[in-house]
This record gives C-alpha cells, sequence and structure tokens, in this order.
C-alpha cells in the first residue's frame, strides 16, 4: 500500500496461512530442544556499534532517537539472542543452548528493489541462535541441515546448497574463518550435500551455509541459511564454565528455515498456485446447501465443525448450487459438502473433494475424523 511501501499488511486469510506455519515452526523446534524467546525491536545505538552492524549494515538500518539517546530499529535479531545468553552464566552441561525467535526486523531496501512479498522493509525471521561448545559445531550444523531438509520436503521443495564465504567487509581473523568454514565443509561432506562454493558472500561475521529453494516457475530463492560465527561470543564476551572450572569462549550458529515469513508464504501461494493442502488452507471446508431447506442443517453443521478445530463457511446464499460449487472451487477449498433434502433426512454430508472429485455419502463423524486425520499429518 501507499501509506506503507515495502510494509505488508495481512488479511483475515493471509492471517491464518501465517500462524498455521508459525504454529507448525514452535512444534517442530519443541521437538528438537529448542527454547523459544522474544527480544525488543528496538536497542540502542550502543548495541549496535558493539556487535559491529554500526559498522558493516548502517545504511540498511532505521534509526530513533528516545529520551535524547539514539537508538536503532534491528535490522537482524542476533544481539538481543547474544542478550538472553548472556543473562546469566552457563555450564558446559547446559550446551548446546537452542534458541529459537519469531522475530520482527526492518531493513531499509531501496524502493527499485521491493517485490511483493519477497523483498519488503519488515519481515519475521524465524530465527534461532545456537551457543555451543567448539567440540560440537559438526553435530550442531548437521542436526540444521537435517531439521531443514525434513521441513522443506514437507512441502514439496527441491533445493541446492551453496556455502558463502569470506566478504571484503568483513570482521574477525584469517585464522578464525579458515576454522569456521571448515567446520562448514566437513559438515556438508558428512551430510553428503553437493554444494557450490559462492565466493564472498558469507554474512560480515563469518561463512554461511544458504539454501536455495526452487518454485514451481523454476525461479529460486535463498531462504535457509546457517551461518557459523566465533566473532561475536568474542565481542560481547561470551562465557561459559568448562570441566575444568575455568571460562571458555562459546561458538555460535545464527540460522533460520523460513528465511522469512512473508517470503515463504510468497513462494508457498506460487508452489501450490493456491491450492493449499488442508492442514495450511484458511478455509478447508465449504457447506453448500442445495435448497434453504437445508440451511438450519448447514448451521447446525457449520458449528459441529468449528467445535472440532475444522475452518469452515457455510454458503447460504440463494443462488443455485452450480454456482456455489464453481465458488468453491475457483477458491480452492478442500472440502464440499453438498446438502440437499436427501442429506437432511439421514443426518449425513455428500462430500466432494478438490482432490478426488465426489466421494459419495458419508457420516459426518467419519468425515470428521477424515479430515482431521488429513490435517494431523499434514
Amino acid at each position: 500500500m501507499e501509506e506503507g511501501p515495502g510494509f505488508p499488511f495481512f488479511l483475515p486469510k493471509g492471517m491464518v496461512v501465517r500462524n498455521e506455519l508459525e504454529n507448525f515452526w514452535r512444534q517442530v523446534h519443541q521437538k528438537n530442544g529448542y527454547k523459544e524467546i522474544k527480544t525488543p525491536i528496538i536497542l540502542n545505538e550502543a548495541l549496535w556499534h558493539r556487535s559491529g552492524h554500526w559498522d558493516h549494515y548502517k545504511e540498511n538500518m532505521y534509526f530513533t532517537k528516545i529520551d535524547e539517546q539514539d537508538y536503532a530499529v534491528k535490522p537482524m535479531n542476533c544481539p538481543g539472542g547474544i542478550l538472553v545468553y548472556k543473562s546469566q552464566m552457563h555450564s558446559y552441561r547446559e550446551l548446546p543452548l537452542r534458541l529459537g525467535e519469531l522475530g520482527l526486523v526492518h531493513r531499509h531496501e531501496i524502493s527499485g528493489a521491493l517485490h511483493g512479498l519477497m523483498r519488503v522493509r519488515c519481515f519475521t525471521q524465524d530465527d534461532a541462535h545456537i551457543f555451543m561448545l567448539p567440540s560440537q559445531i559438526k553435530d550442531e550444523v548437521l542436526g540444521v541441515i537435517n531439521l531443514i531438509d525434513h521441513i522443506y520436503k514437507l512441502f514439496g521443495f527441491e533445493y541446492h546448497v551453496e556455502l558463502s564465504t569470506r566478504p571484503e567487509d568483513s570482521m574477525g581473523s584469517d585464522e578464525d574463518w579458515e576454522n569456521a568454514t571448515n567446520a562448514l565443509i566437513d559438515a556438508l561432506n558428512a551430510a553428503g550435500l553437493e554444494y557450490k562454493i559462492n565466493e564472498g558472500d558469507g554474512a560480515f561475521y563469518g561463512p554461511k551455509i544458504d539454501f536455495h529453494l526452487k518454485d514451481c516457475l523454476g525461479r529460486t530463492w535463498q531462504c535457509g541459511t546457517i551461518q557459523l560465527d566465533f566473532q561475536m561470543p568474542e565481542r560481547f564476551d561470551l562465557h561459559y564454565i568448562g570441566e575444568d572450572g575455568e571460562k571458555h569462549r562459546p561458538v555460535m550458529i545464527h540460522r533460520v528455515i523460513f528465511g522469512s515469513i512473508e517470503r515463504f508464504i510468497g513462494i508457498l501461494i506460487e508452489h501450490y498456485a493456491g491450492a493449499f493442502p488442508t492442514w495450511l488452507a484458511p478455509v478447508q471446508v465449504k457447506i453448500l446447501p442445495v435448497t434453504d431447506r437445508a440451511n438450519e442443517y448447514a448451521r447446525q453443521l457449520e458449528e459441529k465443525l468449528k467445535e472440532s478445530g475444522i475452518r469452515v463457511e457455510a454458503d447460504l446464499r440463494n443462488e443455485k448450487i452450480g454456482y456455489k460449487i464453481r465458488e468453491a472451487q475457483l477458491q480452492k477449498v478442500p472440502y464440499m459438502l453438498i446438502l440437499g433434502d436427501k442429506e437432511v433426512e439421514a443426518s449425513n454430508v455428500s462430500v466432494r473433494s478438490r482432490k478426488d472429485g465426489d466421494m459419495g455419502a458419508m457420516s459426518v463423524e467419519d468425515f470428521i475424523s477424515k479430515i482431521k486425520e488429513e490435517i494431523d499429518k499434514k
């Protein structure tokens, strides 16, 4: 919208898709040992000097003043995650510590680069920061690779992998960069992944593995990334207490899987051509009465499905059934329940599937059981 170029609005059906993706993200990460955090959107200037963003990323940031002090709107979540780690002392026994955050970030993109949901000025990253012992690097990188592969395969995506190396505008010693790059190469080889080298395209604080999704038009979009970082733990003086009772420096992974929720939704819309799988569909079931005589039964059925956690709409308009069916098909609703006099009398439903066509008569209980199983299995 012209009132906020590059700042996306989400309408009700878009919010359903977004919330389902976020709920799925939470379930998967909880199972994989992540703890969720939330950090502020605005943090003071001193933090961004310390992190290196002020020197290496300032032209992409937004700024404000609070109580005559300079603050920045965060372009990345990592400094906040680091402050959470730093808020208490950690033992080697607690590591790896995996902290996940669905964090809203703002980046100043030039107006000519803005492109639908694919390139925006504010977006939510499904971030996580993993703090670990140096001996845990390979296993943790492999764990993230396997998690990314699992999630992309669920959506039916093909992807290719690139290893991005040290850029000209970077910080840290040659030795740190060589160690970090070799650690990522070891993990890629252990995972059996083919990759190409993307020279000089790493983050300013470390090399990274990038995952590029292929959409239905054959275009590729960089979404997932795994960045190995020896610099931030040094700059923020992070420690853990080792087995010897002494302070030691942890190593850090920055990683995202969706990349940004906004871009991932944009890719999914095109990937599925709007025909979302049932678990993601904004409306999962349309109830279509053939005549007004079935309207009361349609209302009762709508309530019953809602109570079962199914997203349902009853189309009670005084229109011909063929018109209602065509409209539901255009909206790519996964299931239609056709209700005529026969269905009202038998207290059942006539089921029409977007994928399988006419499925015939079914009891309400059997239909609810079928769709809930489909939703649960994704």
